[in-house]
């Protein structure tokens, strides 16, 4: 069972960017799927989710409205689109299914 995040970097305040959370030995379509965020010296958060029935999703008040969490079932992908970026979302991004971390992408978002 493997996750294998990518889609990281550096971008300027107001930039986009799109991770990506692929998976192999599970499905994600049958996983409730979190992305996670961790801020050097701060606990890690939950940035958004997504359900495993009806595409519901979540996003806790600091990712509403610029994040956007979606599944490509055929792609067994999940993604998190990222727009209007500010420094403070700095950070290791980490995508979570079914007690399976995968491995952190860095997220710069600096001028």
């Amino acid at each position: 069972v493997q996750l294998v995040v990518s889609g990281g970097g550096l971008v300027q305040p107001g930039g986009t960017l799109r991770l990506s959370c692929a998976a192999s030995g599970l499905t994600l379509s049958n996983s409730v799927t979190t992305w996670y965020r961790q801020a050097p010296g701060k606990e890690r958060e939950w940035v958004a989710k997504i359900l495993s029935t009806g595409n519901n999703t979540g996003y806790p008040a600091s990712a509403k409205g610029r994040f956007t969490i979606s599944r490509d079932n055929a792609k067994n992908t999940v993604y998190l689109q990222m727009n209007r970026l500010k420094t403070e979302d700095t950070a290791v991004y980490y995508c979570h299914a079914r007690s399976t971390w995968g491995r952190g992408t860095q997220v710069t978002v600096s001028s």
